[in-house]
């Protein structure tokens, strides 16, 4: 009799749990020790969020960050089921979904990412966008096409928080609007990205200068209604009119993980070891926002995509030692540096002993990120867009003039 097949069950599909699948998919498995992996995401696509940006400003396009699960993994032998993750029951080994499916597993990843927390000030439920997903961004989208149509002078942005999620929204932002728009960023520190490298905080300032954006520095929100944003400086209320509001302020752990029989941090993430396994679970791995985690030299792990990246690869390679019979590899976080995009066609970069800023800098970020994309195939095809997109550019522009001629 055959032994049943083992079942990896992979919760999400952002950097951690996609790649934590595409690890598993390339190891040199036997045939005898195959496991069947599932991967479980709320969305059918996967999104490249450090370019989410880029979609405001037409420099790309939602395929091209955004690509269908179905059309990475379908080389590979996992499975995907789109769905919504409802109970986690860890002494049966059972995943409960919203719509009842039940998956059972051997092993499970927790990789379902972080959730913006819009209950900390009244109205920002209510009125305030954050920006994390497509959905966001295509919210976003509409919001701004309505208020460029209208004849009001200035289009009144009010951005909550200045990291860099901020940052790099208020630079995209005010590209696209130019004169018409009228930005601010509210940052309660008493400057931008203040965890940042200095090359990357004067670069960023340069940038937010040069684009007129204003800063309101060790501010916080009171209030948010439809049209106005009350703020907070030194003990004094100043209510400012505003057409948007946009939140990029926190990340939180979702009610599902929180409730989990596991040992959490204050912040509601799950403890891990230095193999990323849940602590007196070995059976389960987390990574990403959900997860608290020290690396083998004791380095506290930050939760960003390259953090995700790097964690993905040896969540895979020690699912594979537990199932092979080999031993486990501790995480070593490498710190390649940090990245952000400060308007179109304009970036910053540190890292390794590099500091770029510019257009240089804009491309070899790109170049960077193409590499990371998930597949080789996927790769293939954006790249192959960008060659080919001043060109389509072109031919449309003379379409048009050739239109308006006639």
């Amino acid at each position: 009799m055959t032994e049943p097949q083992t079942r990896i069950c992979i919760l999400g599909g952002g950097f951690g749990g996609l790649y934590t699948a595409l690890r598993l998919s390339q190891l040199p498995w036997q045939k005898s020790e195959q496991p069947e992996i599932v991967l479980v995401d709320q969305n059918d696509h996967f999104l490249f969020l450090p370019l989410l940006y880029e979609l405001l400003t037409n420099e790309l396009q939602s395929w091209e960050i955004a690509p269908a699960f179905e059309d990475l993994l379908k080389d590979t032998k996992v499975q995907f089921c789109q769905g919504v993750v409802s109970e986690i029951e860890i002494n049966s080994k059972q995943v409960k979904l919203e719509d009842n499916t039940i998956i059972s597993y051997d092993y499970l990843v927790l990789a379902l990412g972080g959730e913006t927390p819009l209950d900390l000030v009244p109205g920002a439920k209510d009125y305030a966008i954050p920006f994390r997903t497509i959905a966001d961004a295509y919210r976003l989208e509409e919001q701004l096409r309505r208020l460029e149509t209208l004849e009001q002078d200035k289009v009144r942005i009010a951005i909550v928080g200045g990291g860099y999620s901020g940052v790099e929204l208020a630079c995209k932002l005010a590209d696209r609007l130019g004169t018409k728009g009228r930005i601010r960023i509210v940052e309660q520190a008493e400057e931008i990205l203040k965890n940042s490298p200095e090359f990357n905080r004067e670069a960023a300032k340069t940038a937010l200068s040069n684009r007129q954006v204003w800063l309101d520095l060790e501010t916080t929100v009171e209030s948010i209604t439809a049209d106005e944003i009350s703020l907070e400086y030194r003990g004094k209320i100043d209510t400012i009119p505003v057409d948007l509001v946009l939140w990029t302020v926190g990340t939180q752990v979702s009610p599902v993980v929180r409730s989990l029989p596991l040992k959490h941090n204050q912040r509601g993430q799950i403890v891990t070891t230095s193999t990323l396994q849940v602590i007196d679970h070995p059976e389960i791995f987390a990574l990403g926002d959900l997860a608290d985690t020290q690396d083998a030299d004791g380095q506290k792990i930050p939760s960003t995509a390259q953090a995700a990246f790097q964690k993905a690869d040896y969540t895979g390679w020690n699912l594979w030692a537990l199932l092979t019979g080999r031993p486990l590899l501790p995480f070593r976080y490498i710190n390649l540096g940090e990245m952000m995009t400060l308007g179109t066609d304009n970036a910053t970069l540190t890292g390794l002993g590099i500091k770029l800023d510019g257009q240089f800098a804009h491309l070899t970020r790109r170049l960077i990120y193409l590499y990371r994309f998930p597949t080789f195939d996927h790769q293939i095809r954006v790249a192959f867009n960008w060659m080919t997109r001043p060109l389509q550019d072109l031919l449309i522009s003379m379409e048009q003039k050739m239109g308006d001629r006639e």
